[in-house]
């Protein structure tokens, strides 16, 4: 029964447990490294980010015969201009918008309390539920409320620590340009023979999953963001390229991440003209089936492998435990681990296989 793989899943699995169990018990004597890896975490992902962005960039130089330092410095200019480029393009209308956002503030918080005070004088009319929705709805605003000054304090101080925080992301970039090539080989150092080869293989799939994974994201945002600024100029709805660019970013969390960002584009629409809300439904409609059917197909293909529930449950589990960062990291991460479990039990199939002939040979 020992030799049976449910029961060698089952043992790992209590260890797994056990070994959780008690580093939850002990976990105060960790407080200083779990600080330490807050600290480095924001960097290290934009950093990481950055570094399977522009990998290809710098693997096309370097066959080119541009040497390492040359390749380096050439993303760091592709960066640099890049970011340039786009804020002397979109800069100027986005504080344009943000502006005008700003100075009409005051009127959209005008409309928005003069429509739930429609709706609060007439929920008497309203279906029962629908004015439990209300009052709960009510009673949210009144808190957000009140936390709303400490929340600014908050808000102001994380902003200057992420920005500060944010500075240190291109050192990591640098060495990850530089030495991304060595990793593979320093964990592997440990290993010999069959295992070797195992881990080596293993890395290697993990780190083509992170890539694929970042790159073709990031390329269907571009398409889904552009997609949305294309309809919002089409309707003529206000803040356009604001809530496009919000889209584009939000469009990062698969599946759940599109519909998040057309919330402020509707009620932007039901400020500006009612009828617009319709527009704006039609062109979420129209961007998610073609992000669906044509563009995440043949940028991602089946890359992942990941059935949409799975997408749903992984997310919403990741934003229970992490809140905003596991929803952000959560099906990469699934995708990461797939990718290993994968790679074990091809590996146990194997040693299966060869020990199965073994015993046919004798």
């Amino acid at each position: 029964m020992t030799k049976k793989l449910w029961f060698q899943a089952g043992v790992g699995i209590l260890l797994a447990l056990l070994i959780i169990h008690f580093f939850i018990d002990i976990k105060g004597l960790f407080a200083p490294i779990g600080i330490i890896l807050r600290t480095i975490f924001l960097p290290l992902l934009v950093g990481g980010v950055l570094f399977y962005l522009t990998e290809p960039v710098q693997r096309y130089l370097e066959k080119r015969n541009f040497p390492r330092w040359a390749s380096i410095l050439s993303v760091f200019v592709l960066i640099i201009g890049v970011f340039w480029g786009l804020s002397a393009m979109i800069g100027p209308m986005i504080t344009k918008q943000v502006n005008s956002f700003t100075d009409n503030l005051p009127q959209i918080t005008e409309d928005v309390q003069d429509n739930v005070s429609y709706w609060l004088d007439r929920r008497d009319e309203l279906p029962e539920f629908v004015e439990n929705a209300i009052d709960n709805a009510r009673e949210r605003v009144n808190e957000i409320a009140l936390n709303l000054g400490g929340g600014m304090v908050n808000f102001i101080t994380g902003f200057f620590q992420t920005i500060f925080m944010l500075v240190l992301a291109p050192f990591f970039l640098v060495y990850m340009l530089k030495d991304h090539e060595r990793f593979i080989p320093f964990v592997s150092q440990f290993f010999k023979g069959d295992k070797k080869t195992f881990v080596i293989r293993t890395l290697e799939e993990v780190n083509r999953t992170i890539s694929n994974y970042v790159q073709g994201q990031m390329l269907v945002s571009i398409f889904v963001g552009i997609m949305l600024l294309i309809g919002y100029l089409i309707i003529g709805l206000e803040y356009a390229l604001i809530l496009a660019i919000f889209g584009l970013f939000m469009n990062l969390i698969p599946f759940i991440g599109p519909w998040i960002s057309v919330i402020p584009a509707l009620l932007i629409a039901l400020i500006q003209d009612p009828k617009l809300v319709i527009g704006v439904g039609i062109i979420m409609l129209v961007a998610q089936q073609v992000e669906s059917n044509f563009i995440t197909p043949n940028i991602m293909g089946k890359t992942l492998d990941i059935h949409p529930l799975t997408v749903i449950t992984v997310i919403l589990a990741a934003g229970n435990i992490a809140g905003f960062v596991g929803v952000l990291l959560g099906v990469p991460l699934y995708a990461v681990g797939k990718t290993i479990v994968k790679n074990f039990y091809k590996e146990r199939k194997e040693i299966r296989k060869a020990a199965t002939s073994d015993v046919a040979e004798e």
